[in-house]
């Protein structure tokens, strides 16, 4: 595998990432700002990819900064937010055609480090506040995103999973933030806390792609000169949940085709040593088509459309998810901890693990294979406090026994059962 050796340097308070990689004729220039998870900024922190896509100083609307876009070769620029953990990440990311591979293109580095310099510390302003009419038009998208997530029932069901799931934790907040938020938000107050961001946020900078580490090391540098930032190390100081029984919630509307979510709790994190074995387990259970939950949930007994489970590594939070008829609750719900306790049990073979591995190995290397992906698995690192290279989750994963995994399956306790479901159906309360 051509594992990309990545080179940090820290300058005036940024984490710069240097990763040279020959398997790109892109260089990919990735900014993550990350901060805890606070009910005070979480829709502000949610406007800000939107708003700050719309212009630069240079490039004061979308249309002039998407011209500025194609004369570099059709560079893409991108910006969103997400959380892992506790933590908030707002992510900025420019992919740019490598110079070296474009005959007489002198100076696209240049001018890509300089719109992307523009795009993160000079967004168009005017009297030190974003533009009125921009914030009012991206309120109205953002509106537009909020009402999807209730219109897509299976991302609704996730949602309202993880609401009572972590009632009085901050991973419950909403990364798209809050519609009642938006009256107290204005230009000026939006443009003081993206100023307060800036200097506050923990800032890690990815370069990746066909370049000489040195040179490139040079010129960003000279992006984040007097841009010094506090170091985000805030630590997760909410206490254990422990749960004497499994809360179950039940919530109906009009539609047809119910969703039954678990959540799970694994007591594992992305920096413990149990995460290779967490990730082993979650491929037996319901990560693959070759899982315990897809065939005995959907193929076998057919009481599923889909029936599959996912982990949230920085929180320690196992989930799943599956569409049922209405009036299969039961059964479902029964046979989906079937298969938890079949883990427990450590009823699945060597051939099963063997398989497994070999699935999550490909899948880690195809991530390898993208730009994105790569510096995705990088910055795992960071949001998990843990040195842990691509290489090593790999030779992690393939090293894993199955008293591993059944010795991981144990460590996980149920939370809550989620229902959503139609009225008169699913059930009885």
């Amino acid at each position: 595998m051509d594992t990309p050796l990545e080179r940090i340097i820290e300058n005036d308070g940024v984490n710069l990432h240097v990763v040279p990689s020959r398997k790109f004729k892109t260089i990919t220039f990735t900014a993550k700002f990350k901060a805890p998870l606070s009910r005070n900024t979480i829709t502000k922190r949610a406007l800000l990819p939107y708003v700050l896509q719309q212009g630069t100083e240079s490039y004061p609307s979308r249309s002039s900064v998407q011209l500025k876009l194609d004369s570099l070769y059709g560079a893409v620029l991108s910006i969103n937010g997400s959380k892992k953990g506790n933590h908030h990440i707002l992510t900025i990311r420019l992919e740019v055609a490598n110079q070296k591979y474009i005959p007489d293109a002198d100076g696209i580095m240049d001018e890509a480090i300089s719109l992307l310099k523009e795009v993160i510390f000079h967004p168009v302003s005017e009297n030190n506040a974003f533009k009125e009419s921009v914030i009012n038009r991206e309120k109205d998208t953002l509106k537009q995103k909020i009402d999807s997530v209730i219109d897509d029932k299976m991302s609704y069901a996730n949602m309202r999973l993880i609401d009572e799931m972590c009632a009085d934790e901050a991973y419950k907040l909403h990364v798209q933030g809050y519609k009642e938020d938006f009256d107290g938000i204005t230009a000026s107050n939006l443009f003081s806390y993206y100023q307060s961001l800036l200097k506050e946020d923990q800032l890690d900078f990815y370069v990746l792609g066909d370049i000489d580490a040195d040179e490139v090391t040079e010129k960003v540098k000279g992006v984040f000169q007097g841009q010094t930032a506090v170091k985000d190390k805030q630590e997760n100081t909410e206490s254990k949940k422990q749960m004497e029984q499994p809360n179950i919630v039940t919530e109906k509307q009009q539609l047809q085709q119910a969703k039954l979510h678990f959540g799970y709790r694994t007591n594992v994190t992305y920096r413990d040593d149990e995460y290779y074995a967490l990730q082993v387990f979650n491929g037996l259970f319901g990560g693959f088509p070759s899982s315990k939950l897809f065939i005995n949930v959907r193929e076998k007994n057919s009481l599923a459309y889909y029936a599959a489970s996912r982990i949230e590594s920085h929180k320690g939070l196992l989930f799943v998810f599956s569409g049922i008829a209405p009036e299969d609750y039961e059964k479902a719900k029964e046979i989906i901890e079937q298969q938890m306790d079949a883990m427990c049990e450590g009823d699945f073979t060597e051939g099963d693990i063997a398989n497994t591995k070999e699935l999550i190995t490909n899948q880690l290397l195809e991530t390898m294979d993208n730009s994105q992906g790569i510096v995705e698995m990088l910055y795992q690192q960071v949001a998990g406090e843990t040195e842990r290279s691509p290489q090593e989750l790999i030779d992690g994963i393939k090293g894993v026994s199955k008293q591993e995994v059944v010795n991981v399956a144990r460590k996980i306790t149920l939370d809550t059962i989620y229902l959503l479901t139609k009225e008169g159906g699913g059930q009885n309360e």
